[in-house]
């Protein structure tokens, strides 16, 4: 890796600090309650090792034997790694061995099996549900109407721990158009929580409308192109 791509990952994870602590400020958010997931997918080793260089810690990767080659080789930095791709029950063993968070459980079928896959010695595998909140047919996550039961059925499994609720709505580069995506999550958690399920998570805002998910109460911000650049094509 040369030293300018080291750098430039450095100065965008600087920037990005930067940016979320002043709109956790505009918003009158506490900024230590929002963390940077570095979506690190399609990009190579070296650009994570930069970006540990400079702080980070938390990975989010979608593509599965290209992240369990990725912790092999990073396995003495011990990262945290979070899986954020769509699930699939043939992916679930490995992905309940090795990851530390999975932000796509969107049916119950799936979040019984990474429960029971769940090996014994490590700590429950934190979760959230995905949440189609704009009802695309495209996206994965589950309707809004049946987040309450699904997410009252995972509360309940033994491997794993529910920490929130994630959702990757509809691009638009209305700001007002965001926050109401955005609050549609929030408004679920509210929902969930005051029915007595302890959820701290909201998994919502990506590089261009963090902003908005900062607004609108988001812990997580899943960040890729605003760290790395330019995502390489799949």
């Amino acid at each position: 890796m040369s030293e300018q791509r080291r750098q430039q990952i450095r100065t965008r994870l600087e920037t990005l600090r930067e940016d979320v602590r002043e709109w956790c400020l505009q918003y009158g958010r506490d900024p230590g309650e929002v963390a940077i997931l570095a979506v690190s997918k399609r990009f190579p080793v070296s650009d994570i090792q930069a970006a540990v260089a400079a702080g980070q810690q938390r990975f989010g990767e979608s593509y599965l034997s290209e992240a369990l080659a990725k912790q092999e080789r990073l396995a003495s930095l011990g990262l945290e790694w979070h899986f954020i791709g769509p699930l699939q029950s043939n992916k679930t063993r490995r992905i309940a061995e090795r990851f530390d968070w999975v932000h796509s459980v969107d049916r119950l079928k799936l979040a019984r099996r990474l429960s029971e896959q769940r090996p014994a010695g490590l700590r429950p595998l934190n979760v959230c549900i995905q949440v189609n909140v704009s009802g695309e047919a495209t996206k994965s996550g589950c309707e809004p109407a049946a987040v309450t039961g699904l997410a009252h059925a995972v509360a309940e499994l033994p491997g794993l721990r529910l920490r929130g609720l994630m959702t990757l709505p509809a691009p638009s580069r209305d700001f007002a158009e965001q926050r109401r995506a955005f609050a549609r999550l929030r408004g679920l958690r509210e929902a969930l929580m005051a029915q007595g399920l302890a959820l701290d998570t909201l998994s919502m805002g990506m590089s261009g409308d963090m902003e908005a998910a900062i607004a609108e109460g988001s812990t997580l911000l899943r960040i890729g192109s605003g760290i790395f650049g330019p995502r390489p094509a799949d």
